[in-house]
């Protein structure tokens, strides 16, 4: 692994994480942790927190990996429901949130920090560094020679390994229990679909509490022997992705988004030569890029074009996003833009969709190489069998489903059946090629009632994930099940509409002022008419245009419950929040006022108010198929 600190590649070899691991063991060892039972881990990507989650596991323990942005209530519940007495944190942040909950959690009894910096007066019971603990670990090793090398034998691969909490859109958060076996398997399939070796390299950036992140740079490192590199901090990931180069990459749409948005952003402000070659050179590799990366011929002529768009723009594109050595980027959890995905594509980066769960260790489907399309979301891999139920919901069998939820036999029943499927609350289909296409979540997925589209299907997030194909567009929240017509609450995204208004002298007090400008609105409302049109002619979802929509007056957080901690809208919870604004909107009423008490990072709260426009969108009359 490596590891930036002060600007500069900390290197950590398999050998000194060997050491650092049997000595962090010891420690754990000696301090009284058991087998079987559960230990936090809270902080960035960390070698030395990787560390611990690895002494935990060959001790038998079993490690739950926390985000490390969540509020100290939050980490309330996972740490009563799993009975835990030993917490690893980072940093004083984390420190200082375990203190806070200490008397709800009277059980916390062991706390290990690995950065000292700010908690040197800190004077605690069971308050230690993780320094201290790696020394008595070496101590105890030398004194017991044969003990860690023991306590590894005992463990089987049907012994459970870890357990995440899943960030569920109702209720308390769930513990999903996985084994060894399940996180061994998946992580070699996906390494032996993609032809992983030592040689590859990924960009450890995303939260370890989300098992996406666990499995790529923890047990995918572990199986394939690769090196995992873990950024200075969340403000230096862009930098440090194009110092590492990774060969293997994955994020979510949103980080692509983000990447493709400082681009557009940058190109705007460019000179008229520069952005004038630039966007001839985008136009060819629009038209024959993706042909070009699916290995179809595309003619010598423009074969020629794109090696000098290559030389030019592409090259040099790829290696301002950090990605002039990837070789299979991925992207999961939500769907992706077909526009995004084939400019990736386009300029020679192998974008790829894979589909997966918390409780499915991650890999279902993966998309081969030359098979990758934005509308699908792949093939079923190794192992892995799936049918449809028959209300459309995908079910799965696979080696890397969850053992359970922990503590809660009727949410796993609710999920596992008896013979072994698990099911997904997605739905989707098989297409004609064997690729999987997910439309929403089942219980999403609603219909029309009264109106000219009575009876119409409608799948919000479908609506949701085409809004948010616009650059302009961060977020959006889509209404419509039992009603007559579809209503949307839309986030702007500040970066990409603020500079869009400096370029027209148009003056902001901030994102509140901004979302309520004129301008904003007709610029929303364009996107919002282009995928109108888009959706009149999808035969099933035609119904599902958008007839009314208004720019919230806040961002939507997680910090405020409005999203999960891997930002998926909680659709319920906006709805009765922000009821007064959904009722406007199907009312017909042309603004509404609203206060919104809001939480800022520091804990404190506060409160944002504005009168919010509500705007009518142009629908579009179905387009038949042609028969």
């Amino acid at each position: 692994m490596r590891e930036k600190e002060y600007g500069i590649w900390q290197t950590t070899t398999w050998a000194g994480m060997a050491e650092l691991v049997e000595a962090l063991a010891c420690g754990l060892h000696q301090a009284g942790l058991q087998r079987g039972e559960h230990m936090v881990v809270i902080g960035a990507n960390r070698p030395r927190l990787y560390a611990t989650m690895l002494a935990a596991q060959s001790l038998g323990a079993i490690p739950i990996p926390l985000y490390q942005d969540a509020v100290a209530a939050e980490c309330v519940f996972p740490i009563n429901n799993a009975e835990v007495r030993f917490c690893v944190v980072e940093d004083q942040e984390q420190v200082d949130k375990m203190l806070e909950i200490r008397e709800r959690c009277p059980q916390l009894s062991h706390l290990y920090y690995d950065d000292p910096r700010g908690l040197r007066n800190y004077d605690q019971p069971g308050l230690r560094s993780m320094a201290s603990l790696i020394e008595a670990g070496q101590a105890h090793a030398k004194a017991h020679p044969q003990l860690f090398r023991e306590q590894v034998e005992l463990g089987r691969t049907e012994d459970v390994a870890a357990m995440f909490f899943t960030s569920g859109t109702t209720g308390n958060p769930k513990g999903v229990v996985h084994t060894h076996q399940t996180l061994i398997n998946r992580a070699t399939v996906g390494a032996r679909f993609d032809k992983l070796t030592r040689e590859d390299e990924i960009l450890a950036y995303l939260p370890p509490a989300w098992i996406g992140q666990n499995i790529f740079s923890y047990a995918q490192w572990l199986v394939a022997g690769y090196v995992v590199n873990c950024p200075e901090s969340a403000s230096t990931v862009t930098i440090d992705l194009k110092e590492v180069g990774p060969t293997y990459y994955f994020a979510p749409p949103r980080i692509f988004e983000g990447l493709l948005t400082s681009v557009m952003i940058r190109m705007e402000d460019a000179g008229a030569i520069k952005r004038g070659m630039f966007h001839r050179f985008m136009a060819l590799a629009r038209r024959v890029g993706p042909d070009r990366m699916d290995g179809k011929p595309i003619g010598l002529i423009d074969s020629i074009k794109y090696r000098l768009g290559d030389w030019l723009v592409y090259g040099p594109l790829r290696n301002n996003l950090g990605m002039s050595r990837v070789r299979v980027a991925y992207t999961a959890g939500e769907a992706i833009g077909p526009d995004l995905f084939s400019f990736y594509r386009s300029i020679g980066i192998n974008m790829k969709q894979l589909y997966g769960s918390t409780e499915t260790a991650v890999f279902v489907c993966l998309q081969p190489d030359h098979e990758a399309r934005a509308d699908t979301v792949g093939v079923p891999c190794e192992g892995v069998e799936i049918k449809l139920s028959e209300s459309g919901e995908i079910l799965v069998k696979s080696p890397g489903l969850l053992k359970g939820y922990y503590k809660n036999e009727a949410a796993t029943a609710e999920v596992l059946t008896a013979d072994g499927w698990y099911h997904t609350s997605d739905a989707g289909f098989i297409d004609a090629s064997g690729h999987l296409k997910i439309i929403d979540r089942v219980k999403d997925v609603g219909r029309l009632k009264g109106g000219a589209h009575d009876g119409a299907m409608f799948a919000p997030k479908y609506v949701e994930n085409k809004l948010k194909f616009f650059s302009h567009i961060k977020e959006a929240v889509a209404y419509g099940d039992q009603r007559e017509r579809v209503c949307v609450m839309i986030n702007i995204d500040f970066e990409a509409v603020g500079n869009w208004a400096e370029r027209r002298n148009l003056p902001y007090a901030g994102y509140t002022d901004l979302a309520q400008k004129p301008e904003v609105y007709e610029l929303i409302r364009e996107c919002v008419e282009k995928v109108n049109a888009d959706l009149s002619r999808d035969e099933l979802l035609a119904g599902s245009q958008i007839s009314r929509f208004l720019v919230l007056h806040k961002e939507l957080d997680a910090d405020d419950g409005e999203l999960t901690r891997t930002n998926k809208v909680r659709r319920g919870f906006i709805a009765e929040k922000y009821g007064v604004l959904v009722e406007a909107l199907y009312g017909g009423k042309a603004e509404q006022y609203i206060q919104t008490q809001v939480k800022f990072e520091d804990g404190r709260t506060g409160s944002v108010s504005a009168t919010l426009k509500l705007s009518d969108a142009k629908t579009f009359t179905p387009v038949k198929a042609a028969a």
